[in-house]
């Protein structure tokens, strides 16, 4: 611990090199009027006296890799004004409480430690930072520190607008802003909320004041950009300098870590800066090489077989190795207006028909087309059940011997929802949110978890999942198609009809509200190929 105040003072010394000019070389005042331009001999010693007498980064926030960490995010708040689809439960989520959470001056005292042994830049995050009474009387606090360079804000932006000048003056120099979609009505189903305006209002205040960049989106000829954080697909931890405090005061080296350390229970018990700085040290060191060790093994998302692998690639759903998750939820959502089309039936009522395609090429999978295949043949039985032993024991079929071909299944169901749901979903007006979207979703989901409800079902890589919900109005039933493509040695009829049936039941549970009357039906195979027993069509 002798060494720290040497290395306090080679920082403050090096600092005044670098603002007051004070190094070896001469400094030329410049003339009356003249701006003050250093020559080029003179930069040119200063760095080099900078490279020489440079301060050590502290140890305590080098890790056993090397990897030095001057970046800090603090979460200032659990609580969000949004209900992000992806992010938590409509009615929100069982909050930490309000004496279990980090002061004010708790926050300030951790970071002015991290800053004094070498964090160059904090980020503020939440649930969402804005919300918190104080924000900007934290970030006045922070901007006194010396040596943090940039103090930077996460933000979805719905108080943006009328908070920013306020935070500008107080120091906050960078800004990211969470935007799902351009689309109001979108932005409303994904969040739950209003406000789509009050974040354009928060971007707009923020290029007015000069903020650059303002990170949502990048086109040419435009301000602002976008980026995808591909953290597990293309990661970063080989340089990942960042640690992460949370609402409650714990000490996350990694994100995907479930190890944390309780910052807040040392801090309110009375430890020394030397015993923070001892325990802040011994969590670094044992942060892993990446992803808290996590090993991830992603699949090949592209078959085979030359005939399917010369598909558009758009029509292939999953992730794969080649293309990025973070690309692939993008494409995913990028659903043409096509797939999305009303069409007026005679009663002159609009029908609404959603389909998780992302592609309108004709090669790809569509309800009344198939793979093409050799001519169907009728579908052998058997008289013996496949999934049980000699002496009648539930046992999972082995597989390992069985050629690998071209598997497509299509199944579907029928939900009768009656004709006061039927026209709440038909105009998209359900409390919960769009019905269709969100069913469409979860048969997707449902066909790649199949193996892991089904308990004997083998785990299958699928190449493409489609479903599509169509409107009808002659029975105020919605009808589910669904359909699935794998390539191995096994059928994936389960997987269409775990897709059809989950789709089904997330309907009930978005409609039940409005009639306990609503029933789920004909879920049934209608088609399978590609097994040793031939294909089956249903008349």
């Amino acid at each position: 611990m002798a060494a720290q105040p040497v290395s306090q003072l080679l920082r403050r010394f090096v600092r005044s090199c670098a603002r007051g000019c004070s190094s070896v070389a001469p400094v030329t005042q410049p003339r009356p009027g003249e701006p003050s331009r250093p020559s080029t001999e003179e930069l040119s010693t200063r760095l080099q006296f900078l490279r020489e007498h440079a301060a050590p980064f502290s140890a305590f926030l080098t890790d056993s890799f090397g990897r030095q960490h001057s970046y800090l995010r603090i979460s200032l708040t659990e609580k969000c004004n949004l209900r992000c689809q992806y992010c938590m439960p409509e009615e929100g989520v069982p909050l930490t409480p309000k004496a279990d959470l980090l002061t004010t001056e708790e926050i300030l005292t951790l970071t002015r430690l991290f800053v004094k042994e070498g964090v160059n830049k904090i980020r503020l995050t939440g649930g969402e930072p804005l919300i918190r009474p104080d924000v900007v009387n934290i970030v006045a606090q922070l901007h006194q520190l010396e040596g943090l360079r940039t103090i930077g804000v996460t933000t979805n932006g719905i108080n943006l607008a009328r908070l920013l000048p306020q935070l500008q003056k107080a120091g906050l120099n960078a800004i990211n802003i969470s935007l799902d979609t351009l689309v109001p009505a979108k932005f409303e189903f994904i969040v739950r909320r209003k406000g789509f305006h009050k974040v354009m209002e928060g971007i707009h205040k923020a290029i007015e004041l000069g903020y650059n960049p303002v990170k949502v989106f990048k086109i040419p000829g435009f301000q602002g950009q976008v980026s995808f954080i591909t953290s597990m697909s293309e990661h970063f931890c080989g340089t990942c300098n960042r640690l992460r405090i949370t609402a409650d005061g714990n000490l996350k080296v990694c994100l995907f870590g479930n190890s944390e350390v309780s910052l807040r229970d040392h801090l309110r018990a009375g430890a020394s800066e030397e015993k923070l700085l001892s325990i802040i040290g011994d969590a670094v060191g044992r942060k892993k090489r990446e992803h808290a060790g996590l090993i991830l093994v992603l699949q090949d998302s592209l078959p085979a077989n030359p005939s399917i692998s010369s598909w558009n690639l758009h029509c292939v759903l999953g992730l794969g190795s080649r293309v990025s998750f973070s690309t692939q939820m993008a494409t995913l959502w990028r659903i043409p207006q096509t797939s999305l089309a009303q069409q007026w039936l005679g009663s002159g009522s609009p029908q609404r028909h959603y389909c998780s395609h992302i592609d309108t090429d004709p090669k790809c999978l569509r309800s009344g087309s198939r793979v093409p295949a050799a001519p169907s043949q009728p579908c052998s039985t058997s008289d013996q059940l496949t999934h049980v032993d000699s002496e009648g024991q539930a046992a999972m079929v082995d597989v390992g011997q069985k050629p690998d071909t071209d598997r497509v299944a299509v199944a579907s169901a029928v939900v009768f929802l009656g004709p006061v749901a039927f026209k709440l979903v038909q105009q998209n007006q359900l409390k919960k949110g769009d019905a269709l979207v969100v069913a469409q979703l979860a048969g997707i989901q449902a066909a790649k978890l199949t193996s892991q409800l089904i308990p004997l079902c083998h785990h299958v890589a699928l190449n493409h999942i489609q479903v599509q919900l169509e409107l009808d109005s002659t029975r105020h039933a919605v009808v589910i198609r669904t359909s699935c493509l794998a390539r191995g040695p096994t059928g994936v009829e389960m997987e269409a009809l775990t897709s059809a049936a989950v789709a089904a039941l997330t309907l009930y549970d978005m409609c039940k509200a409005i009639s306990r009357d609503i029933v789920v039906g004909e879920i049934k195979l209608i088609s399978k190929t590609g097994g040793q027993r031939g294909d089956f069509h249903r008349a």
